[in-house]
């Protein structure tokens, strides 16, 4: 199959998009927001984009920008025009909306809830299922989740200045996560009580 989920630090990386339909901006604001140098080749570019930092390219230019661009992202309407990309583009990171078997790069359904991120990738079978996929998800995380996530981080940085063992710092995480009185408190949303009997217990390790 080939494919493995990979997360990328985009910022200050030049990504080139052709097309600005639906998909070429949803895309463009994904990297946009990532704080990358995005260029868009199309007729036309909206004007949140451009308020965003995108910049308009027009196609004769496009070996230029392909040459520039860390990555592409192929999602015209135009076959002709992105098999031309693609053939241009054939040494760097490329996603195709069209075909997205051709390229190397997915670009996943994505949300967060929170400081937690999702994706979904069902391999280009049912871009609908991702999106419904995505609803059972956030349907299932809730509020006392979170907490936990953010307590195990409060925990997981007093470990580490107090235990170098990492094995032990696991199972104390574990302990903590299990603890029926600091659930308790995070079920009813004091994660600032929990935090203190967090410090408490620690306290108490040798």
């Amino acid at each position: 199959m080939g494919w493995t989920p990979l997360y990328l630090n985009m910022q200050h990386k030049n990504v080139l998009v052709v097309g600005a339909g639906e998909v070429g901006n949803r895309r463009a604001h994904r990297f946009l927001e990532a704080g990358a140098n995005v260029v868009i080749s199309s007729n036309h570019v909206s004007e949140e984009l451009k308020e965003l930092g995108a910049i308009y390219k027009p196609h004769q230019e496009l070996p230029k920008w392909v040459d520039w661009a860390d990555l592409v992202v192929v999602a015209s309407g135009d076959p002709k025009l992105n098999h031309e990309v693609a053939l241009l583009s054939k040494d760097k990171l490329i996603n195709r909306a069209d075909y997205p078997e051709e390229g190397n790069l997915i670009v996943p359904s994505s949300f967060f809830i929170q400081d937690v991120q999702f994706s979904i990738f069902t391999h280009g079978k049912s871009p609908l299922m991702a999106k419904e996929l995505r609803k059972r998800i956030q349907a299932l995380i809730n509020e006392e989740d979170i907490l936990k996530l953010e307590l195990q981080h409060f925990t997981r940085q007093l470990l580490k200045d107090k235990i170098k063992d990492q094995k032990k710092r696991r199972d104390y995480l574990y302990q903590i996560l299990n603890d029926k009185k600091i659930n308790e408190l995070l079920h009813n949303g004091k994660l600032e009580e929990a935090r203190v009997s967090v410090i408490e217990l620690l306290e108490t390790l040798n």
